[in-house]
């Protein structure tokens, strides 16, 4: 009885594993919370994301790009828990409604997330590396580098 509920433990992990069914928690991403600066904008503007966590199963997220002192983009963004799977949840002017990106991968410094039916982008990456965050949006060959320092 104990090698079968072994093989039972063993045969479900592997199952997991192959699948990528994975149990995600906000706190996975908490290394993302706080404020930080973009250093790759255009000469003339400037950027930050603001990040902090809002329970168990929410990160909310802003990010502004300034030009001078006006304000030219918004977007409020959040990372949500759905059934045990982190969503981006991207909610932009360009957009009638937010937009979702299920996590297809999930690391101690960086996550990707992805919805192959948007138009652009179909694939989002945040990578950490210290004090320095990358994110990247890609789609149909085409990609934009956004760099970033903790303030």
């Amino acid at each position: 009885m104990k090698n079968l509920i072994y093989l039972c433990s063993i045969s479900w992990m592997l199952l997991l594993s192959v699948t990528g069914i994975a149990q995600h928690k906000i706190s996975d991403i908490a290394w993302l919370s706080g404020e930080w600066s973009r250093t790759n904008t255009k000469p003339g503007r400037s950027g930050v994301e603001v990040w902090s966590i809002q329970g168990d199963s929410i990160l909310i997220g802003k990010g502004l790009t300034m030009r001078g002192a006006d304000t030219v983009v918004v977007e409020n963004i959040k990372i949500v828990l759905r059934a045990n799977t982190l969503h981006y949840v991207a909610d932009v002017n360009e957009n009638v409604r937010p937009i979702s990106f299920k996590f297809i991968q999930l690391q101690s410094n960086g996550f990707v997330c992805e919805n192959l039916d948007h138009d652009f982008p179909k694939r989002i990456s945040y990578t950490l590396e210290k004090d320095k965050l990358r994110a990247v949006i890609s789609g149909d060959g085409k990609s934009i580098e956004y760099l970033f320092v903790r303030k």
